[in-house]
């Protein structure tokens, strides 16, 4: 899930959040100002549900990116690196650039979220027991709220089917048992395409049954995990398939690599028109400063080509992944996913000696088809 709006950094990891969440934040805040809290404590004015309304709705989105920066920070411990946080329709995600090593690692990086969520509805319905629970006020009420949407959202998480928590932690269970990841995945990811199904028939019943917006809500829900578990399924199924191929294996060698000087236009007419190419390496004294791509020069008004240097509007190295000839392929595809070109350099010694594109990734993955076939037909 990308980004739409940056909000800076936390212990060091980076959190943004889509436009989506502003949707799910109008509707909490309107929920419970409009409905919940004038039911609870009639005769109040509007500005005062509106407030402790727009306060739970707050601290809501706080518990949310406490529960993801948990993941990243115990993550970032175990040897893996966070591209960032981002906060959307449906909560919350820590983009992790890698896997854990080991079940031990993997059962930590899961179970830290749903316990930081837990200890949070703890501390709120303390909060709320010593205002006097929900005969003090609307203050009482919000953290009663909050305490008990913070135990649902740990209960929920906890649900064995990826790609929840509770998900990964079946996945940890499984891969030590199994002694086979890939395997372990599978299974994690099946059910939670189950569990997706069982929402969205639910969503369905309450639906016939009257209940619109829950029911939808319950599809909506369902239809992510579907989606979400597919993809966690085919991606395991493609690290399997790239065991023991190295980066150096699928590189395009000493690619043509453009100054970072050049304008657009003498980009297009000195490199774009005279190679094959759609993406090129930016160099600057010899060591690489980004990526630029033919997409990202068509954003380039015509009029304006002579005088925008390629580097302005390059992806920044900050956001190119880099990786050795000889590192895993499947350890850096990862970053390739979440990198905005999904292209990856290969460096050494501050020189690029290589790139990798989606194409090359695929051709891997086709040639393992094609072995597996050609395998089962001599049998």
């Amino acid at each position: 899930m990308e980004e739409s709006l940056r909000l800076g950094r936390i212990a060091g990891v980076r959190v943004g959040i889509n436009w989506s969440v502003l949707a799910i934040f109008a509707l909490i805040w309107l929920s419970l100002s409009g409905g919940r809290f004038p039911l609870e404590h009639p005769g109040r004015s509007t500005s005062a549900y509106a407030a402790a309304g727009g306060f739970a709705s707050v601290v809501f989105f706080v518990s949310l990116l406490a529960h993801e920066v948990a993941h990243a920070v115990v993550a970032r411990r175990n040897g893996i690196e966070v591209e960032g946080i981002t906060l959307w329709l449906f909560g919350g995600v820590a983009r992790l650039s890698g896997e854990a090593a080991d079940p031990g690692a993997e059962l930590r990086i899961a179970g830290v979220g749903p316990l930081v969520s837990l200890v949070l509805s703890a501390l709120f319905l303390v909060v709320f027991w010593l205002l006097g629970g929900t005969e003090a006020g609307l203050m009482a009420s919000s953290f009663g709220w909050l305490g008990a949407i913070n135990l649902a959202l740990a209960v929920f998480n906890l649900v064995p089917a990826a790609p929840l928590d509770g998900g990964r932690i079946l996945r940890a269970f499984l891969w030590r048992r199994r002694h086979d990841r890939l395997s372990a995945t599978i299974t994690a990811s099946r059910a939670g395409k189950g569990f997706g199904a069982l929402l969205i028939g639910l969503g369905l019943v309450e639906f016939a049954f009257g209940q619109g917006l829950g029911g939808m809500w319950f599809v909506l829900i369902g239809w992510f995990l579907i989606n979400a578990a597919n993809s966690e399924e085919q991606y395991a199924r493609m690290r399997g398939a790239l065991a023991g191929v190295r980066v150096g294996d699928v590189m395009t060698v000493d690619p043509t690599v453009t100054p970072a000087h050049l304008s657009v236009q003498s980009f297009l007419d000195d490199y774009v028109f005279g190679h094959r190419h759609s993406t090129f390496p930016l160099v600057e004294e010899g060591r690489p400063v980004g990526l630029i791509s033919l997409q990202r020069v068509k954003q380039v008004p015509a009029q304006a080509r002579a005088t925008t240097s390629v580097r302005s509007v390059a992806c920044p190295m900050d956001d190119v992944p880099t990786a050795s000839p000889d590192q895993p392929l499947a350890e850096v595809l990862p970053a390739m996913r979440g990198s905005p070109d999904g292209r990856l350099l290969v460096v050494v010694d501050d020189t690029v000696r290589g790139i990798v594109s989606p194409t090359d990734v695929s051709r891997v993955l086709e040639l393992a088809d094609l072995s597996d076939l050609r395998d089962n037909r001599h049998v």
